[in-house]
């Protein structure tokens, strides 16, 4: 137990002169101040005060895909300028804004510093750094290319995100206006139409039909109301629950999803851009195809698709050409089964694939364009028949009364 405890390494921000007696100050991690003050010296600079860092928040708001690609691009940028890589990291982690995007970063660097090689240490955080990183990063420091890879990273995380953000974009919108039907709809039902039937029981008459069965879904409500609101959330919560723990469970709704009207085809297209997007990628780092169909699979963003994809990897493997692998999976549009067979027989695989993914990356991004707008209209027309049934479904019988009269 000692042992763990004394490798634990704490952020010390600290402070000194360097060997021209100009004033500097930074962050890093150690396993305790007089590490610090030992590495500094290393560094040929004088510690005039070291002191751990004082965290409020442990952990601070989550890293997510967008911080590392930005991660990927600053040290990029930074390598190409002919920084040193300690002095990338350091410029990196302490110009950060969320501290555990400054921790990993640091912590990187730490690994760095003590003889790891940078894949190696990208390698210890699986969680921010998954394989096709890894591999790229591994591939650019053997050819002696690291920077080049690491601008290709760079813009892979970019258009893949581009790409993510532009369809859960166009999918927040109607569910978050439904949600808030939902939730304007069951204000309705407990709290004004229980005033409207009081009102409506002075006046001695049969209510319309429409009417009636609006306020018996009211007393239904108030009466079962919190055992319904419990149902929906546990059937939620087991929902995504097995979701993530159940492949049988994700490969059914992936599948249903690539089926689905609408939503379905710009699905197809999404996967099949991140797929092409992604060997482009790898191919152009130098990565062998078989080795590089493993990462093209996890990165297609289905179950569908990657099990497909695995296949095809398994059959490349055995001598078979990918063209004709690809085409076996009936998944692919001709189209792309072509030009991936133009880019096998004139050795441009990579450029070919990189065509199919900006093709159907443009093609995503009028897909979803055209679905919002013909969403929107669709969204209006819901709320104008929740909202305004329950509307005249109150004022049905005043309009009664007011014609006896």
């Amino acid at each position: 137990m000692a042992q763990v405890a004394s490798s634990q390494q704490f952020p010390f921000v600290w402070e000194g002169t360097d060997k021209k007696g100009k004033r500097i100050k930074g962050k890093m991690l150690a396993v305790s101040e007089a590490a610090v003050k030992a590495d500094l010296r290393r560094q040929g600079v004088l510690a005039k005060s070291v002191r751990k860092e004082v965290q409020l928040f442990k952990s601070g708001k989550a890293i997510t895909t967008e911080d590392i690609a930005l991660f990927a691009r600053q040290l990029a940028t930074m390598l190409q300028a002919g920084i040193p890589m300690v002095q990338c990291f350091d410029i990196i982690g302490n110009g950060h804004d969320k501290p555990s995007m400054q921790k990993l970063v640091l912590a990187i660097k730490a690994d760095i510093e003590s003889g790891t090689s940078l894949h190696e240490a990208l390698a210890k955080h699986p969680l921010y750094f998954d394989d096709l990183f890894v591999n790229l990063v591994e591939a650019g420091e053997q050819a002696g290319a690291l920077e080049t890879l690491l601008d290709k990273i760079a813009t892979y995380k970019e258009k893949t995100e581009a790409l993510k953000k532009k369809i859960k974009k166009a999918l927040f919108y109607p569910t978050a206006v439904l949600g808030v039907a939902v939730i304007v709809t069951a204000i309705l039902l407990i709290f004004v139409i229980p005033q409207f039937e009081s009102l409506f029981q002075s006046f001695g008459a049969d209510l319309p039909a429409f009417t009636a069965m609006v306020i018996s879904l009211s007393k239904f409500v108030q009466e079962s109301g919190i055992y319904i609101a419990l149902a929906a959330g546990a059937a939620g919560y087991a929902f995504f629950y097995f979701k993530k723990r159940s492949r049988p469970m994700r490969r059914f709704l992936d599948r249903l999803l690539l089926k689905m009207p609408i939503i379905g085809p710009i699905m197809v297209k999404a996967a099949i851009a991140r797929y092409a997007r992604t060997l482009s990628t790898m191919f152009a780092a130098g990565v062998p195809l078989v080795e590089a169909l493993t990462s093209v699979a996890g990165a297609t963003g289905n179950i569908v698709y990657e099990e497909a994809t695995l296949k095809i990897r398994d059959e490349v493997a055995t001598g078979q050409r990918l063209q004709r692998s690809m085409e076996q999976t009936e998944l692919f549009p001709n189209m792309v089964i072509q030009m991936i067979a133009v880019g096998e027989e004139s050795g441009s695989l990579d450029s070919m694939a990189a065509k199919v993914a900006d093709f159907y990356e443009a093609d995503v991004d009028a897909a979803v364009d055209a679905m919002s707008s013909l969403i929107e209209p669709l969204i209006m027309a819901i709320l104008g028949v929740l909202v305004g049934g329950l509307v005249i479904a109150m004022y049905l019988p005043i309009f009664k009364l007011g014609a006896v009269v």
